[in-house]
């Protein structure tokens, strides 16, 4: 039943294979369990059921993706869009957080009819093969910076930006370690590698000290626990802000869409060109499907009571432990369900043990540097700009926004603009008009 749900041997897997790699993705992206409803609370949002609307709107979100469109991508609520539902729209613009959930349903149904009349689909396959790698490349370095951000290898500085963090100190040196064991189990074909790894430096931090008087891995008071109710935001969208002040609840919208535009196109083109699923051209067959679920995501998680569902960067991980089918998204969707009951056990895994597996994914992902051309300056200039401004702006968006914007404007200027796909331009153009909005409103 398996394989004919899923198609398991025409993609060249098994079901052991996908669950294993669906335990990959879910243990790194857990991490959103605990992050998403810290910076949801600052929106005013009741923090006690929101493990729970992060847990439900990941799991049916996920699960709508892997039955419908068969891909291993795994969703939950994004990183960034949350910050900016929070701490822009509801402490900045004072929208409160009813009318704000409100916003993002209007927003996701923009984003299924985009879906559905096929206009998403048409900028993925119009985005040039070569801007395609880049966007890989540069979500791989940013998977990878992340990834050292949060096992402490690197670090803030006021002068230089960043510098190495504390590499004396043991947590600092368990991470560097567990980087090294990731690699060379996955270089030995060790089934489960990426997970082997994040399991071993967890249990090894039990006996780490981290510094502070306690361990890198502190046991939790309680295994189990009982999932807390979401009745405080579920449902609980408004709509009264469009009368209130309709331009600028537009341009909240139309900020969402963006932002949840470009982010979902760069985790589909880097995560489905890791998996081999994009054809000779660079084109992805089935993306409009995937592009429906993901719409119907955010819908779902506006009833929730949660900001915008995107398909998470951290699938690649799972991806690279084998996972090529939507069997991956079932298994990560029942673990977001079980964790409602183990919370406190995934809440102990520390970041020193994930951050490992981001780095390697990372590296995974930039061997599509190997496919880029090189030769061509009007080539490699926008691909540049895609790999070096995503990780330095720690934004997708703004990456594959700039990318687009350069290579646009340099092929117009050497006399090439109609060898280019008219996408390209649009594409541009929006990101220009974003550029614009915030040179005039800063």
């Amino acid at each position: 039943m398996l394989n004919r749900l899923f198609k398991l041997d025409q993609h060249g897997t098994t079901p052991g294979r996908e669950v294993q790699a669906g335990c990959t993705t879910f243990a790194a992206m857990a991490y959103i369990l605990a992050v998403n409803p810290a910076i949801l609370a600052a929106a005013g949002m009741p923090i006690e059921g929101l493990i729970t609307v992060t847990a439900v709107s990941a799991a049916v979100s996920t699960l709508i993706m892997a039955l419908y469109s068969n891909f291993p991508l795994a969703l939950a609520p994004g990183m960034g869009i949350n910050a900016y539902f929070a701490y822009t729209v509801c402490v900045g613009l004072g929208v409160p957080w009813q009318q704000a959930l409100g916003l993002v349903f209007i927003n996701g149904l923009a984003f299924l009819g985009l879906s559905l009349s096929g206009i998403r689909e048409k900028i993925i396959n119009g985005i040039p093969y070569q801007l395609k790698m880049a966007i890989t490349c540069g979500v791989g370095l940013f998977i990878a910076f992340i990834g050292l951000k949060n096992g402490g290898i690197i670090a803030g500085h006021p002068e230089t930006l960043v510098t190495h963090g504390q590499l004396g100190s043991l947590p600092v040196l368990l991470c560097f370690a567990g980087i090294l064991l990731t690699v060379v189990l996955m270089v030995r074909r060790v089934p489960g590698g990426i997970i082997l790894s994040i399991f071993a430096v967890t249990l090894i931090g039990l006996i780490v000290p981290d510094g502070r008087g306690g361990t890198v891995t502190a046991l939790p008071d309680q295994f189990v626990s009982l999932p807390a109710s979401m009745a405080d935001t579920f449902l609980k969208l408004e709509f009264g802000y469009f009368r209130e002040d309709f331009f600028k609840a537009l341009t909240v919208v139309l900020t969402l869409l963006l932002i949840a535009l470009f982010d979902n196109v760069g985790t589909l083109i880097g995560v489905t060109q890791r998996a081999g699923l994009l054809d000779k051209e660079g084109r992805l067959p089935g993306a409009g499907k995937a592009l429906v679920a993901d719409s119907l995501g955010v819908i779902a998680s506006a009833g929730f009571g949660t900001s915008n569902v995107v398909s998470y960067i951290e699938s690649a991980s799972g991806v690279e432990a084998g996972g090529r089918t939507g069997l991956v998204g079932v298994t990560v969707a029942g673990l977001f369900i079980l964790a409602l009951f183990f919370t406190p056990v995934i809440q102990a895994i520390p970041a020193v043990a994930t951050a490992p597996a981001l780095v390697v994914v990372g590296i995974f992902m930039f061997q599509s540097a190997a496919q880029l051309n090189l030769r061509e300056l009007e080539e490699v200039a926008p691909a540049f700009i895609i790999i070096v401004a995503t990780p330095l702006t720690f934004s997708i968006a703004e990456g594959i926004g700039l990318g687009l914007v350069a290579y646009a404007l340099i092929h117009l200027a050497i006399g090439k603009g109609r060898q280019t796909n008219w996408i390209v331009y649009v594409l541009a153009g929006i990101f220009a008009l974003h550029l614009f909005r915030e040179l005039f409103a800063g």
